[in-house]
């Protein structure tokens, strides 16, 4: 992003590469032990709860915020004791699915009611707090980039849920896997390329950029006063 906000830092805020493993690590350990255990889901479970449980340590280990670290490690128990409830390994699948569907959702409602997201997100990078709001060029901007992220949450579920709903478990639990793990790190970096090319693309070629919001009653102030 040429006039926005450095892409590793809006990746950084997100989670970043270091986010990406964390929730993908403990999926890839169910995968693999659930293979090598002969479909077994107790110690798939287990494993993928243990490997959560270790890099939850790690990270706290390492003074990252304490709030995502257990939210990791909750999410995971939580996707744990679905598949051992219901006996169904891909089950292992439903709780991206719905986290996804809830984003897509969220980030749908705070475009309609013209605070999107993505605005948030950069004005609090910059500093600016909710200034860019009076800017009609920069909310007209965001929106319509917030509607990528949008997009980007609603693949997911398009992608996930056929193999959630599949009747062939070895396929539904590998290639779902498989794709939960493609799905995560590098569409959240095409998905900040794209919404970047949104905002420079939607930005009048005069307009200063998104670290400089324009007021109109600003602007039009001095007009009034010189004339």
């Amino acid at each position: 992003m040429s006039d926005t906000v450095r892409q590793d830092t809006l990746v950084s805020l997100l989670g970043g590469k270091r986010g990406a493993f964390d929730a993908t690590a403990p999926l890839v350990v169910f995968i693999l032990t659930w293979i090598l255990t002969g479909n077994s889901i107790a110690w798939a479970a287990g494993a993928s709860l243990l490997s959560a449980a270790v890099i939850a340590a790690v990270r706290l280990k390492q003074r990252r915020k304490p709030r995502a670290v257990i939210l990791g490690l909750l999410s995971v128990a939580v996707a744990c004791l679905i598949v051992l409830y219901t006996g169904r390994a891909q089950d292992i699948l439903l709780p991206r699915i719905v986290s996804n569907a809830a984003s897509a959702l969220v980030w749908t409602g705070f475009i309609v009611f013209r605070r999107p997201l993505l605005g948030l997100i950069v004005g609090g990078l910059l500093g600016q707090k909710t200034r860019w709001r009076q800017d009609p060029d920069l909310m007209r901007a965001y929106s319509a980039a917030s509607w990528v992220w949008v997009a980007m949450y609603t693949v997911r579920v398009a992608i996930l849920t056929p193999f959630w709903n599949s009747d062939e478990e070895r396929l539904a639990v590998v290639a779902g896997g498989i794709a939960q793990v493609a799905l995560s790190w590098p569409l959240l970096v095409l998905c900040l390329i794209v919404s970047g090319w949104v905002i420079r693309a939607i930005l009048p070629k005069d307009h200063p950029g998104i670290r400089h919001p324009v007021d109109p009653a600003a602007t039009s102030e001095p007009e009034k006063t010189a004339s």
